[in-house]
């Protein structure tokens, strides 16, 4: 199983450098899985690159699951109503107690 994790932004600022990050990967076997843990930030550019990552390993006969997702890229999977589309376990990764 291959692995790969992002962290910070999922932004339209770095769309260009991580959808060359998601290519490359999707290419280096056929069980993979995109680590979102550390992702504290996602837009809806970031969403389109998880949603042509899926759709890409899809296509190409490979599995392709998320994990560890942040709370920000299940707010917006949720917010989009895209959860079903994912169909990966959401697994927090880490929540803060908010006082």
């Amino acid at each position: 199983m291959q692995r790969l994790a992002f962290e910070g932004e999922m932004t339209i600022y770095h769309a260009a450098e991580q959808k060359a990050r998601l290519l490359a990967f999707l290419d280096s076997g056929d069980e993979l899985e995109i680590d979102l843990a550390a992702v504290d930030e996602i837009d809806t550019t970031g969403l389109q690159l998880l949603i042509m990552a899926k759709q890409q390993a899809r296509r190409g006969g490979k599995r392709l699951g998320f994990v560890l997702h942040s709370p920000a890229v299940i707010e917006l999977f949720e917010l989009a109503n895209l959860v079903n589309f994912f169909d990966d376990p959401l697994v927090l990764s880490h929540r803060p107690d908010r006082a």
